[in-house]
C-alpha cells in the first residue's frame, strides 16, 4: 500500500449489499491493490445508500459506487452542474454527489438540457464529456448486461431497456388463471414518496401502487395518466419570441432565475452573451398545457385540478425535501383548468422534455389524515414523515399498497377503480438479499419474477440461462443504457 508519511493511502469505499456489486466491487479491490491503494469495502442497505437524508444525499462517503439509470433524455443537469452540489446551505438540494465544479463543464450541461435544437444539445454534451474525462472525479466501469427473468406462467411482462417492468403492471396475467403475481427484489425502498427518494427500487413499487404519469420505453415518452404529450406540434404548447429589458425576470445560462440587468448571462440563438444592461432583446417563452386523464383515487373519490394545484404546492416547495428544483424556478406562472395545468416558463427556459408532466406525481387534496387534518394543509416539511404519504398511500396506479412488512415483503391489491382494471388482484414484493436464493425460489416456482437489480450479472446469471435454454423460465438480456460508475467525493463533511 502505498503511504506518505506513514499515513497509507486508504479509502472507504461505500456500496449497496447488492450480490453483483459485491461480486464486481471484490475485483476492483484487487485490481487498486495492484496499485497501492487499499479501500475499506462498506457494503450498506439501499435504503441508506439511496435515503432522502442519508448515503448518498448527505454525501456520507470517500468512494460511492452506484448506477445512473439510463433514460430516453440523457438530461445531466442535477448531476453535474455546480449549483447542484448538495450542501447544507441548500437544503441537499441536487444529485452532484462528487462535489465537482467545473464552469465550463456546469455551463455546458446547462445548455445542453435548455435548447430544442438538436446540434446545440450534441455540441453541449461533447463538453462536459470532455471535461468530465480531464478532471476525473467519476470513474466509469461498465455499462450493464442486464437480466430479467420470468416464470412460463407470467404473460405479459414486458422487459425493456429505458423503462422498468412495473410500468405495464395492469396488463401482467397468469396463464393458470392464478390471481396473485409475486415479485423477487433483493432491495427495499426506503420511502414510497418518489419526490426524495431516488433508488430505482422505489420507482418500480411507485409504478405499482401510486401512479405513473408518463412512460420512456425504448427511448421515446408515451404518456399514462398524462392526457398526450404537450407538444408544440399538437397545440397544447407554443413556444414564442418575446421582447425583454432591463428588470424582467429570466431563465440565465446558469440555469436559474434572475432579474435582467447588466452582466446578466443569457443564452440567445444557442450563444452566451452577457447583457449590456439597456438593450431589448427577444428570448423564447414557451407556455405548455398539461392534461391529466379523468381518474379516480383508490378510496372512490374522482381527482381534480386541486390534486395538481397540490403537486405544484409540494414539490416546489424548498422545505419539501425534493433532490431538485430546476423546473420549479424555471415557471413564471401558472394556471388551473379542467384536470390541467397551464405553465408559462420564464423567458429562456428550453427544457428538450418540456412536453412532459411538470411534476413527478399528483397528490390527494381531499384526504383527510388520521391526526384530522387535510393532506393539502400539512406543511411541505412534514411529509416526509407522513405515513400516509411515506407508506400508507392513496394510489390513482393500478395497484394500491395495503401492507408492508419492513425487510420483509410489501403487498399490493388490486385498485377497483383503475381503468383498465388490472388482470390479477395482487402483486406481492418479496425482499431476497441473496441473488441465489432469489433464484432458487424463481426455478421452483415460488417467485413468479426477478427485477433487473436483483438477479444482476454475476454467476447466478448462468444459472438462468441454462434454465431459460431447457425452457424451464423466460429470460431477456437486456443491454441497458445503464452504468455502473464510482465517484470521489471532493470533500467530506
Amino acid at each position: 500500500v502505498r503511504e506518505k508519511d506513514g499515513n497509507p493511502l486508504s479509502l472507504k469505499f461505500t456500496t449497496t449489499t447488492a450480490q453483483f456489486r459485491q461480486t464486481w466491487a471484490a475485483v476492483a479491490e484487487q485490481n487498486l491493490a495492484d496499485c497501492g491503494i487499499q479501500i475499506i469495502r462498506l457494503h450498506t442497505p439501499a435504503s441508506w445508500w439511496f435515503g432522502d437524508s442519508t448515503g448518498l444525499q448527505r454525501r456520507d462517503f470517500e468512494l460511492g459506487a452506484f448506477a445512473w439509470v439510463g433514460q430516453a433524455n440523457p438530461a445531466g443537469r442535477t448531476l453535474y452542474a455546480c449549483n447542484q452540489i448538495p450542501l447544507p446551505s441548500n437544503n441537499w438540494e441536487g444529485q452532484n454527489y462528487m462535489g465537482w465544479c467545473n464552469q465550463e463543464a456546469s455551463q455546458a450541461i446547462v445548455l445542453a438540457n435548455n435548447t430544442l435544437v438538436r446540434d446545440e444539445r450534441a455540441a453541449a454534451y461533447n463538453i462536459v464529456e470532455e471535461k468530465f474525462a480531464e478532471d476525473m472525479v467519476s470513474l466509469p466501469l461498465f455499462q450493464r448486461a442486464e437480466a430479467e427473468a420470468w416464470s412460463n406462467n407470467l404473460l405479459n411482462f414486458k422487459p425493456d431497456p429505458t423503462e422498468y417492468s412495473s410500468a405495464n403492471s395492469w396488463e401482467w396475467e397468469l396463464a393458470d388463471g392464478g390471481d396473485t403475481i409475486v415479485a423477487g427484489f433483493s432491495q427495499e425502498p426506503s420511502s414510497m414518496f418518489t419526490l426524495i427518494v431516488s433508488a430505482a427500487v422505489q420507482r418500480q413499487a411507485a409504478q405499482l401502487a401510486v401512479g405513473n404519469m408518463w412512460t420512456q420505453y425504448n427511448y421515446d415518452y408515451q404518456p399514462v395518466a398524462q392526457d398526450e404529450l404537450s407538444t408544440i406540434e399538437n397545440g397544447l404548447a407554443e413556444n414564442n419570441m418575446i421582447d425583454v429589458t432591463a428588470g424582467d425576470m429570466v431563465y440565465n445560462a446558469d440555469g436559474e432565475p434572475e432579474e435582467l440587468a447588466e452582466g446578466t448571462q443569457i443564452i440567445v440563438d444557442g450563444e452566451t452573451i452577457s447583457y449590456d444592461g439597456t438593450s431589448t432583446v427577444q428570448l423564447p417563452e414557451l407556455t405548455v398545457t398539461y392534461k391529466v386523464k379523468p381518474f379516480t383515487w383508490s378510496d372512490g373519490t374522482p381527482g381534480s385540478s386541486d390534486d395538481i394545484a397540490l403537486a405544484h404546492q409540494i414539490e416546489c416547495d424548498k422545505d419539501s425535501g425534493a433532490t431538485s428544483f430546476i423546473t420549479c424556478e424555471a415557471m413564471a406562472s401558472q394556471e388551473y383548468g379542467d384536470m390541467s395545468t397551464t405553465v408559462t416558463y420564464l423567458p429562456g427556459y428550453q427544457s428538450p422534455t418540456y412536453f412532459l408532466f411538470p411534476y413527478g406525481e399528483i397528490y390527494p387534496s381531499h384526504q383527510v389524515l388520521s391526526d384530522g387534518r387535510m393532506l393539502k394543509d400539512v406543511p411541505a416539511a412534514e411529509w416526509q414523515t407522513l405515513p400516509e404519504i411515506a407508506e400508507q398511500r392513496l394510489s390513482y396506479g393500478p395497484f394500491v399498497l395495503t401492507e408492508w412488512s419492513k425487510g420483509s415483503r410489501m403487498v399490493m391489491e388490486a385498485n377497483p377503480y383503475y381503468e383498465p382494471a388490472p388482470k390479477v388482484n395482487q402483486v406481492i414484493i418479496t425482499f431476497i438479499q441473496d441473488t441465489n436464493q432469489a433464484v432458487a425460489q424463481l426455478l421452483s416456482g415460488d417467485v413468479d419474477y426477478l427485477e433487473r437489480a436483483t438477479l444482476g450479472g454475476g454467476a447466478e446469471v448462468q444459472t438462468v440461462v441454462d434454465a431459460a435454454a431447457e425452457g424451464k423460465v423466460n429470460l431477456e438480456i437486456i443491454p441497458s443504457p445503464t452504468w455502473e460508475h464510482i465517484d470521489m467525493n471532493l470533500f467530506t463533511k
